[in-house]
């Protein structure tokens, strides 16, 4: 079987920075690339403070006003950033979602969501302060997010 080059990795990986764009639109579903890294750099998001991040953002979204439009938020396999995928959410309105998911985690206080032994798979894998450190850095990039930015 030849296997086609998914989309994600058509995109020139050596041009990239760091931004909100639409990763791909297939019908009712749109997959955001939520980019907190410039690729190949040498600066990742560290696993446990990226796994924090999931647990809080994707809590915070399917606990807002458009959950039910919420299919999926998770990181890259290359730790530069995440996946965020809804469906009939319009794009000024993903991008608002998106930056008060990320001032929610970097005023986070409290227990991390889902992150107790019977919860998670790698429960104490998890770093609150670094997640917040990357958030408040992720919110600066998105000051400059419009829907006309969006694209790749």
């Amino acid at each position: 079987m030849a296997l086609e080059l998914i989309k994600s990795f058509q995109v020139d990986h050596t041009t990239l920075k760091k931004g909100m764009y639409i990763s791909r639109i297939d019908g009712d579903v749109t997959t955001y690339d939520l980019r907190f890294k410039v690729p190949n750099a040498g600066d990742y998001l560290d696993n446990a403070a990226l796994h924090t991040i999931e647990h809080i953002v994707a809590t915070y979204l399917r606990n807002s006003n458009q959950s039910e439009k919420i299919i999926y938020f998770g990181p890259m396999g290359c730790r530069t950033g995440f996946y965020f995928l809804s469906r009939n959410l319009e794009h000024n309105a993903a991008i608002e979602l998106i930056k008060n998911a990320f001032s929610f985690v970097a005023d986070f206080k409290g227990d991390i969501p889902g992150a107790a032994i019977a919860e998670c798979g790698n429960y104490l894998n998890q770093d609150l302060v670094g997640a917040q450190r990357e958030a408040v850095g992720y919110l600066e990039v998105l000051k400059s997010v419009t829907v006309e930015s969006l694209e790749y």
